[in-house]
């Protein structure tokens, strides 16, 4: 009786086990839905500016304005790595940290001076786990990032890019392509000009050879126009971001739930059969027993 009763208690733990798998992907499903809406809401925007800041970088000489300049210096660089504060969503924080961890070691060698910027719990452990020392560190981003603190990153990675303390502004990221498809990058924010070529590369967006007319001057719209095209990719980036989590934590705890299923499955076999056994030895030991008192 021993083992089948060690064989149901597994059973019922799994079944508890399982009802917890089963409802983090019922909220990982909900919140991903809402997570999508806000980056393909956001997406139409994103590109649209990304185009006009690739028609002003083609411009060249026509416009002017420090973030569109390709610069030639080397002295500083960053890095900002966008991982989850939470775990349980398969091998989603560890793409990212490989990718942006390789990324860190190429830019390390090309630069003088590399910081290294994280966002998100699972990054920060990492980093302190091995010794990587952090320039800053962001855990307030959740499933819902807000525009408003992506915001606050963003100027201070302009102030720090204006003022010449970095030349290039990189985000690695887990980037969102469909629901089936999401892929681990390392994109350039900083120059623009790089964005710009990478956005509309395929033909998708922007106008090749389009002409502008500047009111009042080209100066007052630029500075409103370029920096606004960078903290809006920075949020986009957060909202792949989010995205992709809850995609990534919604199959992982599929693939649990239904792992759970089939272990249950093969316990309550085992269980039938065991209980089964032990009936029959019971009742063999009922018939013995009559019999040698018959005897």
């Amino acid at each position: 009786m021993a083992k089948a009763r060690a064989l149901d208690k597994r059973r019922k733990s799994i079944r508890n086990i399982r009802k917890i798998t089963r409802t983090m992907e019922l909220v990982a499903t909900a919140q991903f839905r809402r997570a999508m809406e806000r980056a393909v809401s956001a997406g139409a925007y994103t590109q649209r500016i990304a185009a006009m800041v690739a028609d002003l970088a083609r411009a060249g000489a026509s416009v002017s304005h420090p973030l569109l300049e390709e610069r030639q210096a080397k002295n500083g660089a960053a890095l900002l790595i966008l991982t989850a504060n939470r775990g349980m969503c398969g091998g989603y924080n560890s793409s990212i940290l490989r990718k942006g961890h390789h990324r860190a070691d190429e830019l390390k060698g090309d630069y003088e001076k590399f910081r290294l910027l994280v966002s998100g719990k699972r990054g920060v452990s990492y980093a302190k786990d091995r010794k990587i020392e952090l320039a800053a560190s962001y855990d307030q981003f959740n499933d819902k990032p807000q525009y408003d603190d992506v915001v606050k990153i963003a100027d201070f990675i302009l102030s720090e890019y204006l003022a010449g303390n970095i030349d290039r502004f990189e985000v690695a990221y887990m980037k969102f392509i469909s629901v089936s498809k999401q892929v681990p990058v390392v994109e350039t924010l900083l120059p623009l000009s790089e964005l710009a070529a990478d956005d509309t590369a395929d033909g998708s967006a922007g106008a090749k050879g389009a002409e502008y007319e500047f009111l009042p001057s080209p100066e007052s719209i630029l500075e409103e126009v370029v920096p606004t095209a960078f903290r809006v990719k920075l949020f986009k980036c957060f909202l792949d971001a989010a995205v992709g989590e809850q995609i990534a934590r919604r199959v992982a705890m599929k693939a649990a739930t239904d792992n759970a299923d089939s272990m249950i499955s093969i316990l309550t076999t085992t269980y039938n059969r065991a209980r089964q056994g032990q009936i029959t030895n019971e009742i063999i030991e009922v018939v013995s027993g009559a019999s040698a008192l018959q005897g």
